[in-house]
Order: C-alpha cells, then sequence, then structure tokens
C-alpha cells in the first residue's frame, strides 16, 4: 500500500495516506513532524504569502513560512477567497464518453410515467403540531400489518415546520413536503394536517398540481373525532392499490442520483469522491440523471464547473447559483468562506478551497447540463448542480425533493444519517467502514490500497443497480430516515 499521495505533478503539497512519523522520507522529503493520515506536508520550501497548491490548483495561501517536510494545516495556511466575483465564460471542449455498459433494473411505473425504486406508504405531516399523531397511525397500521406483503413498509417523515412561517420560508416547506408528497418511491400518501397552521390543507391541495388522485389521500384532525383510527382507514385504503404493484425491468439510465458528501476527510478528495464522480460520467454516458448539490462547497472550485457548462445560459445560472448564495451569507453578517467543519479539519481538510476542491471530485469531468433552483425540477439528463446549503441532512432532503431516487452520500468520519429515499454510504477509508458496517454500505478506501477505480467503479454500478432492485441500504435496515427544510426566514 502506498503511505503517500501528490495528486497534481503542480502540487506543492503530498497527503499522508496513513500516518507518518518525523524523519520518515516521504516523496523525496524528510518530514520534519508527524503526519496524520489524511493531513499535508510541504514538497518544498514554501514563503509566507505564496500560494499553496493541490489537486493542481489553489487551495489557500501560507500565513507563515513552511519548511519542506512541514505539516501544513490551520496553523499556517488560510483561504484565499473573499466576497463574490465576476467569471466569464470560456467553454471547455469535453470529450462526449461512449455509452458504458449498461445494467437493467427493476421499478415501479407509476401513472405519471416516472418511476420509483421503492413501493412505500408515506404519512407526511404539514405540520410539526401532528407529528405524534402520524408516528401513531403508521405504528397501528404496522400492528395490524406486521409483514405489509406488497409494499417495502411504511414510514412518516416529522419535522417542526408548516405554522408560525411566513414568505419564502413558509413557500419553501410546503414545496418541499408537495414533492415529497409526489415521489415516485412512494406508492401512496396521506397528508395530515392539524386544522389551524399556516400551511393549509385547501391551499396545499390547490398547489400541489397534478397527483395520482387515487394514490393520496388528505386528513385533517382537528376535523375528526379519532384521527388515528381515520388515518389508518385511509392507510388501509391506500395498501389496497399499493400492494397489487409489480417491479417491471428497466435501463439504469431510468435512475436519478443525488451526490453529496459528509463529514469528509483528506482522503474525500482522493478515494470516494473522484469514484462517484466517474460514477456521473457513467450515468451521463447511459443517458442517466445525477445531481450535484452543497453550493458553499463548490466555492473556490466554481470555476472549474462553469468552464464545464453546456452553454452559456448554464454558465449564467452557475454564477447565479454561487454568487446568490454568497450574498445570502452576508445578508446575515457571515463569514462566506467559513465552512471546514471541526471534524473536517481533525480528518485534514485546511480551508474552503481544500474541502471545495475534494468535494466537487463528484461531479465527475462531464458537462453541466443544467442548475435547478428552489420549485425547479429534474428535466436533463447528465449531470445537474442543485441549489442548498452543505449541511447534511438538508441537503439529502433537497435532493431527494428534486426527484433523486437514491443518494450516494461519501464520508470519511462516518453519520448513521439516511433521507426519505435510499442514503448509500459510501467510506473514503477501510478504517471507517471496518469499524463502521452499521453505518457504510460500500468501501472506496481500497483505492489507496491497491485497487484500480475501474475496479471499485463497476462495483459501486453493480450496488446501485442492487439497491434499485430493492436491496436495503443500511439507513433503511436501521430504520434512518430523516428529512429537514431549509429555513432561512423568521418564525413568528
Amino acid at each position: 500500500m502506498k503511505k503517500t499521495i501528490v495528486i497534481s505533478p503542480a502540487d506543492l503539497v503530498g497527503v499522508a495516506l496513513t500516518p507518518l512519523k518525523k524523519g520518515e522520507e516521504a516523496e523525496g522529503v524528510v518530514l520534519k513532524e508527524d503526519i496524520e493520515k489524511g493531513h499535508k506536508f510541504a514538497l518544498k520550501d514554501i514563503k509566507k504569502g505564496e500560494k499553496v497548491i493541490k489537486y493542481g490548483e489553489v487551495i489557500g495561501r501560507a500565513t507563515a513560512d513552511i519548511s519542506q517536510g512541514e505539516h501544513v494545516h490551520t496553523h499556517n495556511m488560510a483561504t484565499n477567497l473573499e466576497g463574490t466575483l465576476e467569471y466569464s465564460y470560456s467553454k471547455k471542449d469535453i470529450p462526449v464518453s461512449a455509452p458504458a455498459k449498461k445494467r437493467t433494473v427493476n421499478v415501479y411505473e407509476r401513472k405519471n410515467g416516472e418511476v420509483g425504486i421503492r413501493n412505500e406508504l408515506w404519512v407526511i405531516p404539514t405540520v410539526g403540531c401532528v407529528n405524534s399523531q402520524a408516528r401513531a397511525i403508521v405504528k397501528q397500521f404496522e400492528k395490524a400489518h406486521p409483514d405489509a406483503e406488497g409494499i417495502d413498509g411504511c414510514f412518516t417523515f416529522t419535522h417542526p415546520y408548516g405554522c408560525s412561517q411566513i414568505g419564502e420560508d413558509h413557500e419553501r416547506t410546503r414545496m418541499i413536503l408537495q414533492r415529497m408528497v409526489k415521489h415516485p418511491n412512494c406508492g401512496g400518501v396521506l397528508v395530515l394536517g392539524l386544522g389551524c397552521e399556516n400551511n393549509r390543507m385547501d391551499v396545499f391541495i390547490e398547489t400541489l398540481g397534478d397527483f395520482d388522485t387515487e394514490r393520496t389521500e388528505f386528513l385533517i384532525a382537528q376535523q375528526a373525532g379519532d384521527e388515528i383510527a381515520e388515518g389508518v382507514k385511509l392507510l388501509e385504503k391506500l395498501y389496497d392499490k399499493a400492494r397489487h404493484d409489480k417491479r417491471v425491468p428497466n435501463d439504469m439510465s431510468c435512475l436519478k442520483v443525488g451526490l453529496k458528501c459528509g463529514g469528509s476527510d483528506g482522503l474525500s478528495g482522493i478515494t470516494a469522491n473522484p469514484l462517484v464522480g466517474r460514477f456521473s460520467d457513467y450515468m451521463a454516458s447511459i443517458g442517466g440523471t445525477t445531481v450535484l448539490t452543497e453550493v458553499p462547497e463548490m466555492f473556490g472550485a466554481e470555476q472549474l464547473l462553469m468552464d464545464r457548462a453546456k452553454d452559456e445560459a448554464t454558465f449564467d445560472k452557475i454564477v447565479k447559483l454561487v454568487n446568490g448564495f454568497k450574498e445570502y451569507y452576508q445578508k446575515h453578517d457571515q463569514p462566506v468562506y467559513e465552512n471546514p467543519s471541526p471534524g473536517n479539519k481533525a480528518g485534514g481538510i485546511t480551508t474552503l478551497e481544500d474541502k471545495s476542491l475534494g468535494c466537487t471530485q463528484k461531479s465527475g469531468s462531464g458537462q453541466v447540463c443544467d442548475v435547478l433552483f428552489d420549485g425547479d425540477a429534474l428535466t436533463s439528463h447528465g449531470l445537474n448542480l442543485l441549489n442548498g446549503p452543505g449541511n447534511d441532512m438538508v441537503a439529502v432532503t433537497n435532493l431527494a425533493a428534486a426527484g433523486c431516487h437514491l443518494v450516494l452520500f461519501t464520508t470519511g468520519r462516518g453519520t448513521p444519517f439516511g433521507g426519505f429515499v435510499p442514503t448509500v454510504k459510501i467510506a473514503t477509508n477501510s478504517d471507517i467502514a471496518a469499524r463502521k458496517p452499521n453505518w457504510i454500505d460500500f468501501n472506496a478506501g481500497t483505492i489507496v490500497e491497491g485497487e484500480s477505480f475501474e475496479s471499485r467503479l463497476e462495483a459501486l454500478a453493480d450496488l446501485v443497480a442492487e439497491t434499485a432492485n430493492g436491496s436495503q441500504t443500511v439507513n433503511e435496515k436501521y430504520d434512518s430516515r430523516d428529512i429537514a427544510i431549509f429555513k432561512t426566514g423568521v418564525t413568528l
């Protein structure tokens, strides 16, 4: 196994793939101090103020003189980023990949022509006040149907919102819940309201758009004698329809896959993220769809994405996406570039550029075909960008609400989290994969142990196909299913 890596010939730093000791030789230099796994060391002397290069790109500047062989991290370097920027359109020629190996998946065909990879019953509260009632309805239904043949389970997704919100904040809550109601992984849904919330049921239905009336029921708790019993009756009605649904074969290109990372470490941009990027390119080659979000984790790498915009209109959307999110930070008097979390830093990520250049590896090398803002639905095959923060729970919720059937979630520190669609956790290192089999679905750490990207890509694509066919992810097995709605406004 290699002990170190230099990602690009232009780099001024190397990365430790295993813990290194002071006095060891690494990449032709003698280390002047211990270097933890995932952390950086200087390949040459770097003067104070000089740019630090990793991934062949600038990840910050030295805040002190750094000697060859020294540890390079938060104590001696900082971000170079500041404020909103002006960008120029310079389209990069991207070779079109030949169609890759095709796979067949077995999916549920929905009335509107969409497909789902699960056939679940959902109870969705319009307001947090009825969370307990939603849970009780599901519990009573499960008690009556311990096996529930024909469906993949009955679940509720509780949240604290739906009342005391105004303006865009309230509209986003309603929009996310409406997108869930119409998600194709759901074979039947009960929308449960209280009756006095500002997320009113009549307006919710009026603005819902086209939906399957045979698979959607609505209940206002204040108008029911026993809302639990009434809710169970409505679930029974939905179950009678959903349990007869059958999987049918379809090309894997029918899938829409979200791309997300969380709890990143110094190996994220070396193993799991570039592997997912190769998967994104694979999906584009067969006519499939992928979606990358976490806009703050594009800061510092945004020009690389802009250069891959399919046309100038898409470039303009990326500029709006990036600068719009910076303006959101500034509106709240928060620093735009203070992003790497304590866990990120402990794992070897120093600056936002360092994090972003690793994060955007998940986008692969293909064209950016479209950019989605609040309320936009997926319409373009290939790689899409989605507006939203880096927060794990919010980002996965946004990806699923945009129409993703499942999410690939890379992690170096580990997390048990799962969204309301299958959430495939991909370890960046073999240590976390071995220690947390109850969190991790797939190990990309073997890439630094000698296994090829090509081999792991085949295995990952097979896993995605198996997941689409009904194989449960770890978050599903352990019933880790949560939503979080992005809140930007005031609470009344």
